[in-house]
């Protein structure tokens, strides 16, 4: 675990590590379209940034989504990157742990994720039975569909994501 990680919002000034970050984090997969479109809807977006020694070493994204027929708020996490020689200490799990207390704050109710169980778990996310995705997922993937409950509702969610545009641009 690392000590000393400032979690901060993002700056515009940190556009160009992010950009950076992700190519480096996913040599596999161009995530650069959606995060770009993402930074750009900062109305709808929680975007944190991990700095160590001044260096910018993981960032989040956390989107503002709706459920049809639910005024909950509720978020969809992702995408995370942790640069490639800070991963395994902690950085990414403490970024979306900020993430989460900061939602929280703000009244949300529920956040999804589409990713690995084994780490997700470590932070609280179950599989995901109520809230379908937004999109079609192999039957493989779907124990990836996750969340984490941050305020008891009175009834869990049900029903289908919605997403706002970058994710139907870039998500499928």
């Amino acid at each position: 675990m690392i000590e000393e990680i400032e979690i901060r919002e993002s700056l515009p000034s940190d556009v160009a590590s992010i950009e950076k970050l992700y190519p480096d984090a996913f040599p596999d997969e161009d995530l650069l379209p959606l995060v770009r479109e993402l930074l750009r809807e900062e109305s709808i977006v929680l975007s944190l940034v991990g700095i160590v020694d001044r260096a910018l070493v993981g960032h989040v994204i956390f989107t503002t989504c709706s459920i049809a027929g639910r005024t909950d708020k509720v978020s969809l996490l992702g995408p995370l990157a942790v640069a490639p020689a800070w991963q395994r200490r902690g950085i990414g799990s403490a970024l979306v742990r900020e993430g989460l207390l900061r939602l929280e704050n703000a009244g949300a109710i529920q956040v999804y994720v589409l990713g690995d169980p084994a780490y997700y778990e470590r932070v609280g996310f179950e599989p995901e039975a109520g809230v379908t995705p937004p999109y079609p997922l192999p039957k493989e993937w779907r124990g990836a569909w996750q969340s984490v409950s941050l305020h008891n509702a009175e009834q869990p969610p049900h029903g289908k994501l919605s997403v706002p545009q970058p994710w139907l641009q870039h998500g499928s």
